[in-house]
This record gives structure tokens, C-alpha cells and sequence, in this order.
């Protein structure tokens, strides 16, 4: 069974499906059409892309194979935090300094960005400010605020450290040693989000095609998108579609892996039960490899996220070894009930850092946001759109990262990729 028949699955479950009601739809593409700019992918990359360059007087068709919103964009924790899902100093070893620092301020713009767009749209989509990072063992507190103080110096980054004292304050857990706090991240119920984006693009005149999955490109000075029914002809063309593209760039596909990302909802909790679990409301992660989020949402709901597949296999008794984990934090919902268990894939890439780039001068690609793509999405989509027109240089830093191809091939990639997250795994234990 390919990883695409179980995400068919582990869509139908998701709690923000059954609270973001589909008021809009997009008819799939029948016959030819030439336009400026041809986007594969209905994801929030590809949304913000077409919106911003609609504005800038583009004729821009977007062809999305299911349905805008449907892949990790509509199913993600909701978490939008500052930076990129790989350190710094594995951009700083590549860019240099100053361009590591354009990099993390970009990521803030990031943030920005987002809340513009909600606010000049006016998408309810449930935005709360706030994202607390906790630690779960004195030595990984003490890397965390070695970590912050660097931040702070290097590139003026402004977090509240939580000392352990303090801890309890913050999260009614005993799973926690220390953490920080940044006003400036959020969280948000990514599928109203991306529907709120898919509305604007539409109204700024984007033509939007679900159901319309991309079966050929053939590049050239005009490049051409075959679908089932119909055929795009572009000046230029952004490919989007992540670890979806299925043949389409093949090219581009051994320097992603899909992994599998798993979150539960709760029913709907007594409010003061809710209130007390992060009293900030803030978003919440640990800083392990492999990591545990969670948050409450605006119906008084806890969201956990944590476990991984890198198998692609749908983990066994997913919704009772979730509650599992998440009653490890918070003994306190030992008796809640889920009501909501899903996954979906993200695209991960060898060093965790976004892959942007071109694949001849017409072609662009935007890829491999690692997991931590809520808000960098919205930024990759302006950037691409400032490249498409004229402006390139902020896409460039973004372009010049080098990537490899993950080892073994397309049979042994998986199984090697296994081996090493155990590896992780057990040194987040030990840790």
C-alpha cells in the first residue's frame, strides 16, 4: 500500500475537517488553457504564491490534485513558530553570518505576514499569539537557554526564559524542567487558514482546479501541464506540490522523504480544565528530535501531536497509544475521551532546512518546509512571487542551501531512515 492510500485515510479523521466546513469549491480543469503562471499544488506554498502574484497582474492557473488545503497544510498542529526546522548554524555553515541573519529575520517576517494576511482577508481561523518551548530534563533546559542567549545575541532574538522555579506557572505538567516563551508565534486552525487564502486567491482572480492532478510537464520556453481532462501552457511554472508531486519532477523527489506526523483531539473539556493545562494558551513543543506539541484550541479541546512514522506505516492503536502519551503529560486528562485521531506526511529534507530552487530558468520549486512550514509557506509563496517578477534576491539566499539526495536509493532510503530516527529516539531518552 503506497503512503498516498493511507493519507486517503488519515484525512476522514481529522478534527479540523469536521470544524472548517468546505463553502467553496473549484470545478477540475476541462480543455486548454494558456496562462502566465501554472502552480501545481493547492498547499498553503502554492495558495500564497498565486495570491501574491494575481496582485502583481499575473494570469495564474493553480491545479491541485484533491482539494485545496487537503494535504499537510489542512491537517498540520497549527503551530506557527519562528525560525526553520533546522538549527542555525547549519545555515550560518552554508551562508555565512549575514546571510543566516536575513534567513531568521525572514522567518520572523514569516510571522508577520501571516497576521497580515488574516487580518486584510478577514479569515476566522481561531489565531491565538503565544508559543512555549519546554524542556524535559535539566540538561536539555540548559541548552535551551544557552541556545535563547545566543539567539539574542547573534541575532537579537527576544524570548522570556522560564526558570524551573517558574515552570509550573506556564504548564500544569510534571513533565517539564524549564522552557521559553515567544509572544510572537502563534497557533491557528490551519484548515480554515487555508481556505481563508484559497477564498482571497480566488477573488483576486486566480483560476483554482481541484481534482486536477498534473499526469505530465514537459518543460520548454512555454512549459505544458497535462491533466486527465485538460492542459495548461505557462510562461512560467511553480511546482508546489511537495512530497504529492508523484512523478511529476522526479528530479526533485530524493531529496525529500515523506514522514508521517500524528495528532489527537479531545472532546470538548470543562473551560477552567482547559484554561489551567497552558494558562497563556500559548503553543507548546519540546525540544526533543522527536518532539511532542500540543495546544488548546478555542472550543476548549487539547490537540496533541507527537508520534512519527518514518516507515510510512500508520502506527498500531494510534488514538489509545496517543492518549497514552498525551496522559503522560498531563496526568489530569487520564479520563478525557478522543474524539478526533489523524496523520498526515510532511516533506522532510537530509538537513531539515527548506529546499527552493528552479530547475531550468522557467521552472521554480518550493519544498521540504520540514514539518515547520505554517508560517515559512506564506514567506516561500512571496518570495517565489518577487522571483517570478523581476526580483530574485531574497529567493536566492533561500536558493543557494545545497542538498543531498537521502542515501540508499528509493528501495533502502526508508529502512535506513528508520534505523537513524531510532538512533534519535533513544538519545532523546537518555538526554
Amino acid at each position: 500500500m503506497s503512503f498516498l492510500s493511507v493519507d486517503r485515510d488519515l484525512a476522514r479523521q481529522s478534527y479540523y475537517a469536521a470544524t472548517a466546513p468546505r463553502t467553496q469549491t473549484f470545478p477540475a480543469l476541462q480543455g486548454a488553457v494558456d496562462c502566465d503562471v501554472a502552480i501545481v499544488g493547492g498547499g498553503l506554498a502554492g495558495l500564497c504564491a498565486a495570491l501574491d502574484l494575481a496582485r502583481r497582474g499575473r494570469q495564474v492557473v493553480l491545479l491541485e490534485a484533491r482539494q485545496v488545503g487537503w494535504g499537510a497544510s489542512g491537517r498540520n498542529g497549527g503551530q506557527a513558530i519562528h525560525g526553520l526546522a533546522c538549527d542555525q548554524e547549519t545555515i550560518e555553515a552554508q551562508l555565512g553570518l549575514d546571510d543566516a541573519r536575513r534567513v531568521w529575520d525572514m522567518s520572523i517576517e514569516a510571522l508577520d505576514l501571516l497576521r497580515q494576511r488574516i487580518a486584510e482577508h478577514a479569515i476566522d481561523c481561531d489565531w491565538r499569539d503565544g508559543y512555549l518551548g519546554v524542556a524535559t530534563s535539566a540538561g536539555k533546559g540548559a541548552a535551551l537557554a544557552a541556545w535563547a542567549d545566543r539567539m539574542a545575541r547573534v541575532y537579537g532574538a527576544q524570548f522570556t526564559l522560564v526558570a524551573p522555579s517558574a515552570i509550573q506557572d506556564w504548564i500544569a505538567s510534571p513533565r517539564y524542567h524549564s522552557g521559553l516563551h515567544d509572544p510572537r508565534s502563534g497557533h491557528l486552525h490551519p484548515l480554515k487558514y487555508a481556505l481563508g487564502i484559497a477564498r482571497a486567491a480566488a477573488a483576486a482572480g486566480v483560476r483554482i482546479h481541484e481534482d486536477s492532478p498534473v499526469t505530465a510537464l514537459q518543460p520548454g520556453e512555454v512549459v505544458s501541464l497535462s491533466t486527465a481532462q485538460g492542459q495548461v501552457r505557462a510562461r512560467q511554472v511553480l511546482l508546489a506540490g511537495n512530497v504529492y508531486l508523484q512523478g511529476v519532477a522526479p528530479q526533485l523527489e530524493p531529496r525529500i522523504m515523506p514522514v508521517g506526523t500524528y495528532i489527537v483531539c479531545t472532546e470538548t473539556l470543562d473551560s477552567g480544565l482547559a484554561d489551567s493545562l497552558v494558562p497563556s494558551r500559548s503553543a507548546v513543543c519540546d525540544t526533543n528530535f522527536v518532539l511532542d506539541y500540543f495546544r488548546t484550541t478555542n472550543d476548549h479541546r487539547m490537540l496533541y501531536g507527537g508520534r512519527v512514522s518514518y516507515s510510512t506505516m500508520t502506527p498500531p492503536n494510534l488514538a489509545a497509544s496517543m492518549h497514552q502519551r498525551m496522559a503522560g503529560t498531563f496526568p489530569q486528562l487520564r479520563d478525557a475521551k478522543i474524539e478526533f485521531a489523524w496523520g498526515g506526511f510532511v516533506d522532510i529534507t537530509m538537513n531539515r532546512a527548506p529546499d527552493f530552487g528552479r530547475l531550468g530558468s522557467n521552472l521554480y520549486y518550493l519544498q521540504g518546509f520540514s514539518g515547520h512550514g505554517l508560517a515559512l509557506t506564506g514567506l516561500a509563496g512571496r518570495l517565489v512571487a518577487e522571483a517570478m517578477t523581476g526580483d530574485a534576491s531574497r529567493f536566492d539566499v533561500f536558493a543557494r542551501l545545497k542538498h543531498h539526495p537521502f542515501p540508499g536509493g528509493r528501495l533502502l532510503r526508508t529502512p535506513a531512515l528508520v534505523l537513524g530516527m531510532a538512533w534519535y529516539r533513544l538519545r532523546d531518552l537518555l538526554g
